[in-house]
């Protein structure tokens, strides 16, 4: 067995030896032939990884060297999700690593940051989604238009803000008797995933697209109106900036809604109006039903009256 694979031993080959960083992680990156935001997430958190290893001079890696790392990460300050993103990286590539006869993989039993299954951000209760609405439509420059149609489709189709961005024109299709929106999902190369799209929503893009006037089904289905950016594609952070304006402007300014916020009305008024798990999961394209029953174990917990039968047998009803 070659020495790289021996985990336990007393001196493990060092990653100097292996090849110089630099080297390393281009050929990681390489090897995992990701989508480029999965690299630029791994190659961010494998340099924080490597300044780690050079702050504190270590050159032989252990399982308890990446306890530490992730002792330090939580430290510092970072939430559990960027800690969770950075074990992950730093798994895969010694991973990788192992498989390749360069170093053993030293972080297989190594667990990531523990995530809170709650959510982290509200919702909008039906009142108060129609309230963000109506808002909006009092505005009819193309803008108002434009926001109208974005925040009513993010609102009853679930879609997340980088969804939002690469939808294109030429994306709204037929299928069977309904009108749908082909989506390109998080971590997707593919429009490969449809949302039906409801009457309303489809009214409002398409007085939208008739006000600005454009015939290329190539173009982004929702464009920039600024002077230096006009009939560009919007980037997730705008997006985001009209959603939360677009809450504050109706009386709504929390730090606990922003615009994935709109991903979470969706799903909450779908169960609370009769759907079922499968087809809420199918709205927002969960890989696991799992995902999708946090939602229904929150209305659950709201829906339990036991604090207000307590409350009336000593208080009385």
């Amino acid at each position: 067995m070659n020495e790289a694979m021996v985990i336990d031993q007393q001196q493990p080959l060092s990653l100097e030896k292996a090849g110089n960083q630099e080297d390393l992680l281009a050929r990681f990156i390489a090897f995992i032939d990701a989508a480029p935001n999965t690299v630029r997430t791994y190659t961010t958190s494998l340099k924080q990884w490597f300044k780690y290893l050079y702050d504190y001079q270590v050159q032989n890696p252990t399982p308890e060297t990446v306890r530490q790392y992730r002792h330090q990460l939580a430290m510092d300050g970072k939430k559990p999700t960027t800690i969770q993103n950075y074990i992950v990286a730093v798994k895969q590539f010694f991973k990788w690593t192992e498989e390749e006869g360069l170093y053993p993989d030293i972080a297989k039993h190594v667990k990531g940051a523990k995530i809170s299954t709650e959510h982290k951000k509200d919702y909008l209760t039906s009142s108060q989604a129609r309230q963000v609405l109506t808002l909006l439509s009092e505005d009819q420059s193309l803008k108002g238009k434009r926001d109208y149609a974005m925040l009513a489709l993010m609102l009853t189709m679930g879609l997340r803000t980088v969804e939002v961005s690469r939808a294109n024109i030429e994306d709204i299709r037929t299928e069977g008797d309904s009108t749908v929106l082909y989506v390109q999902g998080k971590g997707h190369i593919e429009k490969d995933a449809i949302v039906r799209m409801p009457n309303h929503v489809e009214g409002a893009i398409r007085a939208y697209l008739q006000a600005r006037d454009v015939s290329d089904g190539s173009a982004p289905l929702f464009a920039s109106v600024s002077h230096q950016n006009n009939g560009q594609r919007m980037t997730t952070r705008s997006i985001s900036g009209i959603v939360k304006q677009s809450f504050i402007q109706a009386g709504y300014n929390s730090p606990r809604l922003t615009a994935h916020s709109t991903r979470h009305t969706a799903a909450t008024l779908n169960l609370l109006n009769g759907a079922t798990l499968e087809e809420t999961q199918q709205l927002l394209r969960h890989v696991n039903l799992q995902t999708t029953e946090i939602y229904a174990h929150h209305l659950q917990a709201a829906k339990n009256k036991s604090s207000q039968r307590v409350d009336n047998a000593i208080f009385g009803s």
